[in-house]
């Protein structure tokens, strides 16, 4: 039951992915990978707030593992700050690569006490 369920999550965090992404970078530009952030704040904020709510196991693996693991991108995220680097960005790649990992485990530890607090 558990691997429908990753397997569903994941057909819809890769779709959220793709619109979100794209709607991001027609709204921003591509200067700067905006797309991604905001994929990786989102999902890692979400899976805070689950982690704080204690899901069970079924709800872990259709939105912890399923959703959030096809929203968000580790890959994507180093590939966009190479390319930074590699066009001479090296401001904007220090910038993606410390943002990226601040803001996305402050979304995600957030998420999760506030969430541990109200359940």
């Amino acid at each position: 039951m558990a691997i429908v369920l990753v397997l569903a999550g994941g057909a819809v965090g890769a779709v959220c992915r793709y619109i979100l992404d794209g709607y991001v970078k027609a709204a921003l530009g591509k200067a700067f990978p905006w797309g991604t952030l905001c994929v990786n704040v989102l999902g890692a904020g979400l899976l805070g707030a689950l982690h704080g709510a204690g899901t069970g196991t079924y709800v872990e693996a259709l939105l912890g593992t399923g959703l959030c693991g096809a929203l968000t991108t580790f890959s994507t995220f180093e590939l966009d700050t190479v390319h930074l680097m590699q066009d001479g960005a090296y401001g904007r790649a220090a910038v993606n690569a410390i943002g990226s990992l601040l803001l996305g485990f402050a979304a995600y530890l957030a998420l999760h006490t506030l969430l541990g607090h109200l359940v």
